[in-house]
């Protein structure tokens, strides 16, 4: 049985907002409550739904418990109560979903980093691959995807390649794509027809925000430099590329993708803050390890999470031993929710069985 002290909390809550909501209020402020009333109201409805679910149950074994009760009755009630049992048990489970903690970052846009790993040449187009599967998955989900820097391989694909992806609940899909991608195939340059393996890592961060991270300019080394790669002659007379560095930490951005040396330097600026906001985020994640580690994995980017094996057309994800044999409508997008959603469900039977614990 679920704590009814909890439920009637939650759905006072919910109507002390709906009541706040009508008067006249700071614009902060409405759009605060409004946010929280927005996200209470699923679980509002869904305690409504349990309750309405366990009163008609209650109803029933009543009158299958009371003597007055004619046996044709007894009989219809005895009938209906399994389906209702059966019921009330699935908006407890919905319920129990409802009230696990959401991931202050699940609603965040995502700065999305792909980088090819071991294997030189198919690695780097390895990474192309897993860069137009998540763009295509992202465009299924009217989110927009944008560029910010790219080095691309020698013979195709993505060295290195740095994507925001701006919509409604990005993060909290695509947060279970950081770490190692293998791929294991056989390259068009191979003669013989051995199979080789690359890998690519990935990296999902929610994007940061202004009030995040305070960055200190005395802590930037900002360096100016000439844009190398295509460009024509432009590249070779202007220094518009811009080299930021994080002197505390070490991490160091290079922007040259856009013209103006302005632009690039608040792009650099704004990978820099999320890759700060990013590790703060994996140092409290540290401190609470016990309660992240599972079959989900811990999003750690040097932990291999999946194999595409396309001589038999298969994907494996190795944190849940889910394997799909549609290695093609995978990569075009239209599959990977598939793996999405039953890694999804694997975390919240986590955080399931983690609240039960405590």
């Amino acid at each position: 049985m679920l704590p009814d002290q909890k439920l009637n909390a939650l759905v006072t809550r919910h109507a002390a907002l709906e009541r706040d909501l009508a008067a006249p209020l700071a614009p902060e402020t409405y759009v605060k409550m409004s946010r929280e009333f927005a996200e209470l109201a699923p679980v509002v409805e869904a305690v409504k739904a349990y309750r309405d679910a366990q009163r008609e149950l209650d109803g029933l074994a009543s009158l299958i418990d009371d003597p007055s009760t004619d046996a044709e009755m007894r009989a219809i009630a005895e009938q209906e109560r399994p389906a209702l049992e059966a019921r009330r048990a699935a908006l407890e489970q919905e319920l129990r979903l409802a009230l696990i903690p959401k991931d202050a970052m699940d609603e965040r846009n995502v700065i999305l980093e792909i980088r090819a790993g071991t294997g030189g040449d198919e690695a780097a187009l390895f990474a192309g691959d897993l860069f137009r599967m998540y763009e295509r998955y992202a465009t299924n989900q009217r989110w927009k995807v944008e560029i910010v820097t790219a080095s691309e391989g020698s013979m195709g694909g993505y060295k290195e390649i740095i994507a925001e992806i701006r919509g409604r609940g990005a993060f909290a899909k695509l947060k279970y794509e950081s770490g190692v991608h293998r791929v294991q195939r056989v390259p068009d340059t191979e003669s013989s027809g051995r199979i080789h393996t690359s890998t690519a890592t990935v990296a999902v961060l929610p994007e940061a925000q202004d009030l995040d991270i305070a960055i200190n300019d005395a802590d930037l080394k900002i360096d100016t430099l000439r844009s190398s790669g295509a460009g024509g002659q432009h590249v070779n007379k202007t220094e518009s590329a811009v080299r930021v560095t994080h002197i505390p930490s070490g991490i160091v951005v290079t922007m040259q993708e856009d013209r103006s040396q302005h632009r690039n330097r608040a792009k650099a600026l704004a990978v820099l803050r999320t890759r700060l906001y990013d590790f703060e985020r994996q140092k409290q994640d540290a401190a609470r390890a016990a309660q992240r580690r599972g079959q989900v994995g811990t999003g750690d980017r040097s932990e291999r999470i999946r194999t595409y094996n396309y001589p038999q057309g298969r994907v494996s994800d190795h944190r849940i031993n889910l394997t799909l044999h549609k290695l093609p409508q995978i990569l075009e997008g239209e599959a990977l929710g598939e793996i999405i959603d039953a890694l999804v469900t694997e975390n919240q039977a986590a955080l399931l069985a983690a609240e039960e614990a405590n």
